[in-house]
């Protein structure tokens, strides 16, 4: 069951990453992407927190649950403390912040996605 949560976890971010962020910027126009973004990553970040902190509490692998806690954590910090500032940056036009607040979004996601790689293929 932990493999098919991590797996689910790693489809998820893999596919939003690759395939949706991309598309949404291409095709709808700056303001329509952004309204969408703005709704799309709490619900992405709340999810993905809920299964990988299931993935951490079914694991019976010491450090699969551990870093599978780590990456449930990061989604809450994403969700509940970053997002918000993103935005407000955003809105409060600091694209210095904005910049650095995304690039930090973009890096604690691919770290999870690293993490959660090898807690599938490792363990």
């Amino acid at each position: 069951m932990t493999e098919s949560l991590i797996a689910a976890a790693l489809g998820i971010m893999l596919f939003s990453s690759v395939i949706v962020a991309p598309v949404v910027f291409s095709v709808l126009p700056a303001q329509w992407a952004g309204v969408y973004v703005r709704a799309f990553f709490p619900a992405y970040y709340a999810t993905l927190g809920v299964v990988t902190g299931a993935a951490a509490l079914l694991s019976h692998h010491e450090q699969t649950r551990l870093l599978c806690a780590t990456c449930a954590l990061c989604f809450v910090f994403l969700l509940c403390v970053l997002t918000p500032m993103i935005n407000k940056a955003r809105d409060s036009v600091e694209p210095r912040n904005f910049n650095l607040y995304h690039r930090m979004s973009v890096v604690i996601n691919l770290l999870q996605i690293l993490i959660l790689t090898v807690c599938l293929f490792k363990y």
